[in-house]
């Protein structure tokens, strides 16, 4: 009898001193995974699926699925189903100038970006106060989603200053690094950046766009970045999945 059967089996025929039944079904899937060898982001059945093999209810399929996804062992896509969780690779790039989706390509993974949103217009409260404008003065606006090898991993909402760059709202930036185009086209550096880093609940707009359950925390990064003169000249709000990789911070 294979692992999975025999673990399937302890399912069918569980009792309180063999532990909770969503327990044994978080071994199942987990003995399913290995056994059977699947890789990162393959599918994994559906509830319904899971309820017929091991004869469990779907409160219990689902405290075994949901309790897979805190662990980081899969992940799930709303109305897509439930996947294997890769491994997360450690990034860089909040605690450097480099650029999230630089530091991606020079790891050899494909980063694409969908463009919500590239505007001049009036300074919100917020970009005033941490690029200490004065109140009418304009910034451009923009905002992505990047995902990295088909999967959205991040939302990023940026703001910099009229006069930076200009012409940089009419730029093509679907398929482009935006620090590369203000480092070629403007000569525009970072040196040194602020950022601020929590655990928020997204909006389900937010959840929508990164493909993840409106409960599914994520981590919202605020980050202010200065030039040669010490003067801000971009800063962004930024909302990153992750379940797909963990942040790395060098404190030096």
């Amino acid at each position: 009898m294979s692992k999975l059967h025999s673990v399937a089996s302890d399912v069918a025929v569980a009792d309180r001193t063999r532990g909770p039944l969503w327990s044994l079904v978080k071994s199942a899937v987990l003995a399913m995974i290995r056994d059977q060898r699947l890789d990162e982001h393959a599918r994994l059945p559906s509830e319904h699926e899971l309820c017929r093999r091991f004869g469990v209810s779907r409160t219990v399929v689902r405290e075994a699925m949901n309790q897979l996804v805190f662990e980081r062992a899969i992940y799930k896509i709303q109305g897509k189903g439930a996947f294997v969780a890769s491994k997360r690779e450690e990034q860089d790039f909040v605690g450097s100038t480099i650029g999230f989706s630089d530091e991606l390509i020079s790891k050899h993974h494909t980063v694409s970006r969908n463009v919500l949103r590239q505007k001049l217009e009036d300074a919100d409260e917020r970009s005033q106060r941490l690029l200490q404008l004065h109140p009418g003065q304009r910034v451009v606006s923009i905002s992505r989603v990047l995902s990295v090898d088909g999967l959205p991993r991040i939302i990023v909402h940026i703001s910099i200053p009229e006069g930076i760059a200009p012409g940089i709202e009419q730029a093509s930036l679907h398929n482009r690094s935006l620090y590369d185009v203000l480092q070629r086209q403007y000569g525009v550096f970072f040196r040194s950046a602020d950022r601020w880093l929590e655990a928020v609940l997204p909006t389900a707009e937010e959840a929508e766009l990164l493909e993840i359950p409106p409960d599914h925390p994520v981590l919202a990064i605020e980050s202010v970045a200065y030039g040669d003169t010490n003067k801000p000249i971009e800063c962004y709000r930024a909302l990153y999945r992750s379940d797909q990789a963990r942040l790395h911070l060098r404190i030096a």
